[in-house]
């Protein structure tokens, strides 16, 4: 796939890391090993996978990884919707990280089905 910094869909992840990283510096001390931790190795995973997925060779190995991505892109909505639930994100703050992890996951689904055309027609 070639240089994962130039793809939208990593550079996006990377954007929804860094706001993870700063929506969850107010989180309570307590949670520094529990909710702001897993919050932020979810969000780590995303951009990491991306990338990795870029440096494998052949569609299958490309596909894992993306997948994996997905499945932490996921992993981060929910403990996004627990933090607002728990009152560690509120509304606006909660809503600005949010919106861009989803879109994210739109944005790699699209990518894996791209994949999966590209390697049926090979």
């Amino acid at each position: 796939m070639g240089d994962f910094k130039r793809l939208i869909v990593w550079q996006r992840a990377r954007e929804v890391a860094g706001s993870v990283y700063r929506a969850t510096s107010s989180f309570p001390p307590s949670e520094r090993f529990g909710m702001t931790g897993q919050l932020r190795r979810a969000a780590i995973s995303v951009a990491s996978n991306i990338a990795e997925s870029c440096g494998r060779h052949g569609r299958g190995d490309e596909i894992r990884f993306l997948r994996i991505a997905q499945g932490s892109a996921h992993e981060l909505e929910s403990l996004l919707l627990i933090s607002r639930d728990l009152a560690y994100l509120e509304g606006d703050t909660h809503e600005a990280v949010l919106r861009p992890a989803i879109e994210v996951q739109v944005m790699l689904a699209a990518l894996i089905r791209r994949k999966q055309r590209q390697r049926s027609l090979t």
